[in-house]
């Protein structure tokens, strides 16, 4: 059975390097509609519409992209300290322990690596936006990051365990985890890398999804993947390769799940030959977003 974490109340933001930092901020506020939180030297925070104070932390880095960690929002304090103690059990080492957050959003954070090397901050008590102003057309949240694993059991139960994320779907290519009751905040890819599979961020609507997507494509980023239907989650999508081979979606109409939702298995999820989405009317993913989908890996630290 699907249930949400007792230790882990959100996905809140992800860190990246860049190559290029001025690059990476004109394209995240210019096309893809995000706003400047803050900055720091070296970093700039850039916000959606909705409550976090920042969806992404950009960092200037070295010659290729990299996943600095990814930053979910715990319950308490006392969430952080257990992850850190069952993250040491199950494999994974501690980068960081519990302190008060350098960042402007603060709160108090812990960070913590599995075996593999995913990076997660925990932060709890970091400063939430009170005056939200929905715009169409800009993305409110994070919806979900997929990482690719080459060992899914091992990563689901790494989540399971010190996250207390669960199943809530798993496709012959795919585990879908949830914390909450989006169907999944992080899904594990089943493939022969470690890396970045993308970032979705969720958008008002499906108006939203597809105005976004022409609007890329009026930038020069062609939609690689899209406009589709899920099965799992049963969101709306539209794939692109942004700035230093990230791979980026958005989306809508996330599926809200309560802990009543069966658990779907590969034979759930099959689709009918020649479609690869409930509309059936969607490419396959470009050999372009599946080159970029093994590009970016986490940050050794």
């Amino acid at each position: 059975m699907s249930h949400a974490s007792s230790r882990i109340s959100a996905l809140r933001s992800a860190a990246l390097n860049v190559p290029d930092l001025q690059l990476a901020e004109d394209f995240f506020t210019r096309t893809w509609h995000l706003t400047v939180a803050d900055r720091a030297p070296g970093v700039v925070y850039l916000r959606g519409t909705g409550q976090d104070h920042h969806l992404l932390a950009l960092h200037q880095g070295g010659a290729q992209a990299q996943i600095k960690h990814i930053s979910l929002r715990a319950h308490s304090e006392s969430a952080l300290h257990e992850a850190a103690t069952l993250a040491v059990q199950h494999g994974g080492r501690v980068v960081k322990p519990a302190a008060p957050s350098a960042e402007p959003a603060g709160g108090t954070s812990v960070t913590i690596a599995d075996p593999h090397g995913r990076i997660f901050e925990l932060v709890v008590g970091d400063v939430l936006r009170t005056t939200l102003t929905e715009a169409a057309d800009h993305p409110i949240r994070l919806a979900h990051v997929v990482l690719n694993t080459h060992d899914v059991p091992a990563s689901q139960e790494f989540l399971a365990q010190v996250l207390d994320f669960s199943l809530s779907d798993r496709t012959k290519i795919m585990a879908f985890m949830r914390c909450n009751s989006d169907h999944h905040s992080i899904a594990l890819g089943d493939t022969d890398n470690d890396a970045l599979n993308h970032i979705a961020f969720l958008m008002p609507d499906l108006e939203s999804v597809m105005r976004g997507g022409g609007r890329m494509r009026d930038a020069g980023y062609g939609i690689e993947w899209g406009p589709g239907r899920h099965g799992p989650g049963n969101n709306a999508f539209n794939y692109f390769v942004g700035p230093f081979d990230l791979v980026i979606e958005y989306t809508a109409d996330v599926q809200q799940i309560d802990d009543s939702y069966t658990v779907g298995q590969p034979s759930d999820w099959k689709w009918p030959e020649g479609r690869v989405d409930h509309w059936g009317i969607s490419q396959p993913p470009s050999a372009k977003l599946k080159e970029a989908q093994r590009a970016v890996l986490f940050e050794t630290v």
